[in-house]
């Protein structure tokens, strides 16, 4: 299996309920809108972009920041 980790193009899904990850978020990040954390299936990259946009930060911080949120399998 090929690992793309660190290249700034790996796929990353959401797993588990958003909403819970997204008041989480809110607290930590009060900065955040609800528009920034809209989610859509499929559509993490824009929402990862938003984040990144609104706390100034490199696309691996928000995933590292969403991932530490996500519920563990």
């Amino acid at each position: 299996m090929e690992s793309k980790e660190n290249k700034g193009t790996d796929v990353f899904k959401i797993s588990g309920d958003w909403k819970p990850q997204a008041v989480r978020l809110k607290e930590e990040f009060p900065q955040l809108t609800d528009s920034d954390l809209k989610f859509e299936s499929g559509r993490e990259d824009d929402l990862i972009k938003r984040v990144e946009t609104r706390l100034h930060k490199k696309r691996e911080e928000v995933i590292n920041i969403i991932k530490k949120g996500q519920p563990t399998k």
